[in-house]
C-alpha cells in the first residue's frame, strides 16, 4: 500500500486510516483500469493464440490487488464506516441525521406529515 501511496495527500475530509486506504484504493484502480480491461480482453479472445492468452492472464494475476475493482468499498467520509452508506451523500445513516437536522446538507429536511 505504501508503494502507492503519495507522499503528500490529497485528503479533503477524509479522517481516518480506513478512508486513507480507501481513497488510496480508488485512485490506483483509476490508473490501472485501462490497462486491466486490456489484459482482460486478451484473455477472452479466442482468435489470439494460447501463449498469448496465457501471459495476458499471468500479468493479469501479478497485477496489485488495489487495481481491482472488488477492493473499492463506499465509507462515510465523516466517521469512516463501511455499513449504512447513503450514496447520494457519501455519510452513514447516523452522519446523515446528525447533518440533515443541523442543517448542513443542502435540500434535504426533517420530513413531517
Amino acid at each position: 500500500m505504501a508503494q502507492f501511496r503519495a507522499k503528500k495527500l490529497d485528503l479533503g475530509c477524509f479522517v481516518n486510516v480506513r478512508n486513507i486506504r480507501d481513497h488510496t484504493k480508488r485512485k490506483v484502480f483509476a490508473e490501472h483500469e485501462a490497462e486491466r480491461q486490456a489484459l482482460r480482453y486478451i484473455i477472452r479472445n479466442t482468435s489470439l493464440s494460447q501463449r498469448a492468452r496465457a501471459q495476458a492472464q499471468l500479468q493479469l494475476t501479478q497485477m496489485h490487488c488495489y487495481t481491482r475493482s472488488t477492493q473499492i468499498k463506499n465509507r462515510c467520509i465523516m466517521g469512516g464506516k463501511g455499513r449504512g452508506i447513503m450514496s447520494d451523500f457519501n455519510m452513514g445513516r447516523y452522519q446523515f441525521r446528525i447533518n440533515a437536522l443541523a442543517g448542513n446538507i443542502p435540500g434535504v429536511k426533517k420530513a413531517s406529515w
